[in-house]
């Protein structure tokens, strides 16, 4: 997937500024996507460029003007395309877990405390998933909000957000538990 594709999806829900776009991709897609504000911007000029998207100038007293973007006819184009291709299995690409394959030979201690530090963002990433996902159904259960939703992609995405950071936490406990009694046994041992 490419960036393009997450704007166009994230431009599903209306008009947003690049402010905003960013924003909400720290609330609403960092669960499965990530960017920095310069790659953003960088690709949303593009896009403007290769009309997949159109930006309104609005003027703003007070404030530096800002440009509205919307996703075009072209744009839905390339998200039905994109949604006609079988996308590229997922990869786990983590330093932490380099970290852990050489947690024999390392320092346990610095080990021990990055799977902890691990842990703790995924406990606060939940919470925020959490607590997002209480305001989407507002009361509702999951079903009723399911069946009257307008879009239902947003909700499935964080519903997966939601399981990934739960086994972030369940797997760092794991290993802290592992490393714990292997340093044990190790100075018990000498």
């Amino acid at each position: 997937m490419a960036l393009k594709h997450a704007i166009l999806a994230a431009l599903l829900d209306g008009e947003a500024s690049g402010y905003d776009l960013a924003k909400g991709f720290d609330a609403s897609v960092a669960n499965f996507w990530t960017t920095t504000p310069q790659q953003l911007y960088r690709e949303l000029d593009s896009m403007c460029v290769a009309e997949l998207i159109e930006a309104d100038l609005v003027v703003q007293s007070g404030r530096p003007n800002k440009r509205l973007y919307s996703i075009t006819d072209a744009g839905l184009a390339v998200l039905q395309d994109f949604a006609t291709k079988s996308p590229k299995p997922s990869a786990i690409r983590d330093d932490l877990l380099v970290l852990v394959q050489a947690s024999d030979v390392v320092d346990s201690e610095a080990v021990l405390g990055t799977l902890a530090a691990r842990g703790e963002a995924a406990h606060v990433k939940l919470r925020l998933y959490l607590k997002r996902r209480d305001h989407l159904l507002n009361g509702l259960p999951e079903r009723e909000y399911l069946a009257q939703a307008e879009r239902v992609g947003p909700y499935l995405t964080l519903m997966r957000g939601i399981a990934f950071e739960q086994e972030n936490i369940a797997w760092c406990e794991r290993a802290i538990d592992a490393l714990t009694v292997r340093a044990t046994r190790d100075s018990a041992g000498q």
